[in-house]
């Protein structure tokens, strides 16, 4: 046997042992939303049980028809959708134009300023949420979308993944748009945001997926239940009965809660992969 053919072997076992930690892998992260759906479906009792029952014993719908009438389900679908898409998009914004300036411009103090965007990412939520909440008290935005969505939009991660993939965009292709009398906002629009696809969407769903499940500020600024989003919603059903008779609720809420996810993430997910990928490659 050569030397190609005893390599060969060797390459297919590794190749085995590398799909198999993969497929393992894969059953553990799928088992609790399985589970979830699953128990959806099953009485209190079932979900309750142990050792624990992975089928109903009968599709029960019961726990989907009583969670409308125990929270406003509608009007928290909405305010989520609102509050998760306004945003996303002002991260987009707000760390594009940063990024675009990090990346692409020289001006004194670049440098570090941009050690200042890094530190804020070190800082847990938890030291600033009383000074954040102090300032929507004084301009009244207690129980609003601007309290909501304006501490949110703006995240020095989102300037830092855009500034290091535009560092790998060509000068030359700038230099070209600027010769040609384009101004900085149009190179920015036309050429930029266009050659920044990949990072546009893998960001996107960072964002969506981190606003749709955020619970503690909309916990905070949300005093209406009409304000409640869906993590707040359903965290609010542990008033409506007791424990046992509430988690079929809860567990049908969370599956109608990830399906908006699943949509955005199967969208985008293409962006996703190339945008973390091509990341990093300039420093």
């Amino acid at each position: 046997m050569n030397a190609r053919g005893r390599i060969a072997p060797a390459r297919v076992g590794r190749g085995t042992l590398t799909y198999a930690v993969l497929v393992i892998g894969a059953i553990i992260m799928i088992l609790p939303f399985f589970w979830m759906i699953s128990s959806s479906f099953m009485t209190s009792q079932e979900i309750l049980a142990r050792p624990v029952v992975w089928l109903p014993a009968k599709l029960r719908l019961d726990a989907y028809r009583a969670l409308p009438e125990a929270i406003p389900l509608g009007r928290m679908y909405l305010n989520s959708v609102i509050v998760t898409t306004l945003t996303a998009l002002g991260i987009l914004l707000s760390s594009s134009l940063a990024g675009y300036g990090f990346a692409k411009f020289e001006f004194p103090g670049r440098d570090m300023l941009f050690l200042l965007v890094l530190a804020t990412m070190m800082i847990p939520f938890f030291v600033v949420m009383i000074p954040v909440f102090y300032l929507i008290s004084k301009f009244h935005w207690i129980n609003s979308y601007q309290g909501l969505i304006v501490p949110n939009i703006v995240t020095g991660f989102g300037i830092f993944l855009m500034r290091q993939y535009m560092l790998s965009l060509p000068d030359e292709v700038l230099d070209a748009a600027r010769v040609d009398g384009a101004s900085e906002f149009q190179i920015y629009w036309r050429i930029v945001i266009p050659l920044s696809t990949p990072v546009i969407g893998a960001l996107g769903i960072l964002a969506v997926v981190y606003q749709w499940n955020n619970f503690l500020w909309p916990l905070i600024v949300a005093r209406d239940a009409n304000m409640w989003t869906i993590p707040v919603g359903l965290v609010s059903l542990q008033a409506y009965a007791s424990n046992a008779d509430v988690i079929n609720m809860q567990m049908a809420g969370a599956a109608l809660a990830i399906v908006p996810v699943i949509i955005v993430f199967l969208l985008l997910q293409r962006f996703f992969v190339s945008g973390i990928a091509l990341t990093g490659m300039k420093g």
